[in-house]
């Protein structure tokens, strides 16, 4: 029998309720269980662990406990399929467990029951034979991932680094899909003893793309960009060269383009991992001159405007 005090072995303060000794009973079961734990002394300190909470979860036993030590506890183990409260128990590697008991256990290292006798028969779900332990499935951990606009364009494989319930860190590689949409979450299993990694991908923005017209939805695989044009740029027309993802492209902008309007690029939005393609469109933002104009650039100016109809002449403009 051990000569440690029990709370001491829990981790708990003297006064802890029974909720609390109980979870950390099932934190410190589902570290140093032998199936999972191969480390030299990790039975004895499971069998310490399991003596401590045969008695501090015994209201009776923990009385005695707590006032004459372990000599009031100390003796032989109640017989088998007994216990104080009418719980039937099992002997697991020679430490007597009751079914509840077992089941969490079980529940915690294979993820899910199955051990049969009284919780379920059959193997346990997500067991496999010769497959070893399974993480437990409410040890899902969450992570978000700030990948690159161009990174999370084009696909890319990050590497993630992760804290786990027992305060490790692991390093986990994360594929990328091209095209993803900003908040999808992707679901890894970097090794069977790891828990499930749920990832969600957020995608920093872009100097130049948008993924939507008015605001960054981050969403679809339509691309949009302001075009910046001269004066003389939208009134006359020209051949300029745009950037896009997958290298410059010319781009004629017709003559009498004017502020708004849409010029689409086909295929130059973004592609997904299935093949489907997306569009770039250019939306024209016709920029006054900033230097200041001569006397006689602002009277051609106001002679050429003269000549053209007023831009305020539709439904609610006054006239005049």
């Amino acid at each position: 029998m051990s000569q440690r005090d029990y709370y001491e072995v829990l981790g708990v303060p003297k006064g802890a309720s029974a909720d609390d000794i109980r979870k950390a009973y099932r934190g410190l079961v589902r570290k140093l269980h032998p199936d999972v734990n191969k480390a030299p002394d990790a039975q004895k300190k499971f069998t310490e662990v399991q003596e401590a909470y045969d008695v501090l979860s015994d209201d009776a036993k923990r009385k005695l406990y707590d006032q004459f030590g372990q000599a009031g506890v100390k003796g032989a183990p109640p017989p088998q399929g007994a216990r104080p409260g009418g719980r039937s128990y099992v002997d697991v590697n020679g430490i007597n467990m009751d079914d509840e008991e077992l089941k969490e256990v079980f529940e915690s290292i294979f993820g899910g029951a199955g051990m049969g006798g009284g919780f379920g028969g059959g193997r346990a779900r997500g067991a496999r034979p010769g497959r070893g332990p399974q993480p437990a499935p409410d040890e899902t951990l969450r992570h978000e991932l700030l990948v690159s606009f161009e990174a999370a364009a084009r696909g890319s494989l990050e590497t993630v680094r992760l804290t786990t319930s027992d305060g490790s860190t692991k390093s986990i590689e994360v594929k990328v899909p091209p095209g993803v949409d900003d908040g999808t979450q992707l679901r890894v299993r970097a090794s069977r003893t790891m828990p499930e990694v749920l990832i969600t991908v957020r995608i920093g923005a872009h100097p130049l793309y948008r993924r939507g017209e008015f605001a960054e939805t981050g969403k679809g695989l339509d691309l949009f960009m302001d075009l910046p044009l001269t004066i003389a740029e939208a009134t006359l027309g020209a051949a300029l060269n745009v950037p896009t993802l997958w290298g410059g492209v010319e781009v004629s902008v017709p003559p009498g383009t004017g502020s708004g309007r849409k010029l689409r690029l086909r295929g130059k939005g973004l592609r997904d991992e299935k093949g489907r393609e997306g569009d770039l469109y250019l939306i024209a933002k016709v920029v006054t001159p900033t230097c200041p104009l001569s006397a006689p650039e602002q009277a051609m100016l106001r002679e050429m405007c003269e000549r053209e109809p007023s831009p305020r002449l539709g439904a609610g403009w006054p006239r005049g």
